[in-house]
């Protein structure tokens, strides 16, 4: 590979004009000779930057409402052309065409013309061909010819090309040939997906992710690790688009455990407070405003909150934040935040406040991938039950507030980690058993940490009287059911489909309790 290729010719063909006078200007200083199509060549014209249009430098007009502008003998013959190959120079004096040492081309806006409720037609149109031909060509063939396919990378080139006199070294060129190759693939993933989706197919046979990234972590999980946070560009608001106004850089796990948090706030219509530590939930609750949803939250288990991540539904004003600032808090998530709010958390410097400006579609349909050795995992995001879809299998028929809480529990209980107990009351957590390899120990961890709470606060009442209990999973026995009731719960929502669910239900009926079953689980691994 040459060291450093002088560019004496560039094709210049965008559709984002960001920074391209700045860009032709520099060549032009250089004497480089620019080709460009329609669109681009009219903005260099305007700025008095000398052009040659592409169908004058090829002697055939752009055809086919501009479908056809590049593909041609005369412009892929000058990109692929090795210059070490007397074959290659022979060929290119034969017929009569010339070198193109840079390729500058972004692509027509396809990711952005299907989230723009276009038609299929005018999507289909915003499919480039010409643009990712050139692109893969010039990266291709980097050993002579360099390629610049997104406008960030504008200032780089320029300085190197200045650097160098015209000139830009080996190490640079690869390194765009490979952010190249990255973006084309994307794209290409982009169209693969959305036509998938146009034809209703949620598992093509072939699947292709993803993703831009957005920044290089300072470590991962732990230190030893390393990590970045990649984005997908997809339309779901949420920890990807949120805007950090104030604190810290994030980390691998304020990451995780912020879209977690994020997550579950947004299963509730009602102004809701989570707070989440280590991507369990360790707090939830609903009520007229996030001021009075705070300390209910706090209060199902305020030593597991201290440093924990919280979670708003509703924008943030000082009445909520004057409560927040008190507990020691790694992130807080909302919507938005007044002047008033952001006043008082701007008091605590460490803390991360991140605003989304809007809540996320439940409605839309979202995947999860997750990695396996040699491989990834795909699913659908977990659903929800209503009211609709609970079926009484007890004597005694819960209450509407009993239901209430029970879809509430339950809700919850979707992000908990497996196996996962929650016993809630009046729209707040009382109890939280999480990650446990016997749904019995959730169980009763959940009890022994409502205990440990109340103690806390000084309260005489146990929070579990008057409760429901929540299980992700059926029960196996009668036993968690049984420390339940033991502990003050008067009524259960589970899945059922255990082969003992008629010993749970009779265990139900001996203690009064009512049940219901959901007929859907909730394993969160």
């Amino acid at each position: 590979m040459t060291d450093v290729t002088t560019i004496k010719r560039a094709l210049i063909s965008v559709s984002d004009k960001t920074g391209l006078v700045g860009l032709g200007q520099a060549l032009a200083a250089h004497k480089v000779e620019i080709l460009s199509t329609s669109g681009s060549a009219k903005a260099l014209r305007d700025a008095n930057v000398p052009v040659t249009e592409v169908s004058d430098y090829t002697g055939f007009p752009e055809v086919l409402d501009g479908r056809l502008k590049t593909l041609q003998p005369a412009i892929h013959g000058g990109i692929l052309a090795r210059r070490d190959l007397e074959g290659h120079q022979v060929a290119l004096e034969t017929h009569g065409i010339a070198e193109i040492d840079l390729i500058v081309a972004n692509l027509y806006p396809f990711e952005k013309a299907v989230t723009s409720d276009f038609d299929f037609d005018t999507c289909v149109e915003n499919i480039d061909i010409g643009g990712p031909a050139m692109l893969r060509s010039a990266a291709k063939n980097h050993a002579f010819v360099t390629v610049l396919a997104d406008p960030a990378d504008y200032p780089t080139f320029l300085k190197a090309f200045s650097a160098h006199d015209g000139g830009v070294p080996a190490d640079l060129r690869r390194s765009l040939a490979a952010r190249t190759f990255a973006r084309t693939a994307a794209y290409d993933a982009a169209i693969s997906r959305w036509f998938s989706e146009q034809d209703g197919v949620s598992f093509p046979e072939r699947l292709t992710l993803s993703g831009k990234r957005r920044q290089i972590l300072r470590y991962g999980e732990n230190p030893h690790q390393v990590a970045a946070f990649y984005v997908d560009g997809s339309d779901r608001y949420g920890i990807a688009d949120a805007v950090q106004v104030q604190g810290r850089d994030l980390s691998y796990n304020n990451i995780n455990d912020a879209d977690a948090a994020w997550e579950l706030v947004a299963e509730f219509d009602a102004p809701t407070v989570a707070i989440i530590k280590h991507a369990n939930p360790c707090g939830v609750a609903s009520s007229e405003s996030i001021a009075d949803a705070w300390p209910r939250a706090l209060s199902c288990d305020p030593v597991s909150a201290f440093g924990g991540i919280i979670a708003c539904n509703r924008p943030l004003d000082a009445a909520a934040a004057s409560q927040i600032v008190d507990t020691f808090s790694e992130i807080i998530i909302a919507p938005d935040a007044d002047t008033d709010a952001r006043r008082l958390l701007a008091t605590k410097q460490n803390l991360r406040l991140l605003l989304t400006e809007h809540m996320p579609d439940r409605a839309a349909v979202r995947m999860v991938a997750r990695s396996v050795a040699g491989g990834f995992l795909f699913q659908s995001r977990d659903a929800s039950v209503t009211v609709g879809e609970l079926s009484v299998k007890t004597r005694r028929v819960p209450t509407k507030a009993e239901v209430a809480d029970m879809l509430f529990a339950f809700t919850v209980c979707k992000h908990v980690k497996s196996n996962g107990i929650v016993y809630a009351r009046d729209r707040r957590t009382v109890g939280i058993g999480a990650g446990q390899m016997s749904r019995i120990d959730a169980a009763r961890i959940a009890v022994r940490k409502s205990k440990d709470a109340a103690v806390a606060a000084g309260w005489s009442e146990n929070p579990i009287q008057g409760s429901v209990m929540a299980s992700d999973a059926f029960f196996p026995f009668a036993d968690g059911l049984l420390t339940a009731a033991e502990a003050g719960a008067t009524a259960i929502i589970q899945p059922g489909g255990s082969v003992r669910d008629d010993e749970v239900i009779a265990a139900a009926d001996k203690h009064d309790l009512s049940m219901v079953f959901a007929g859907q689980r909730h394993f969160r691994h």
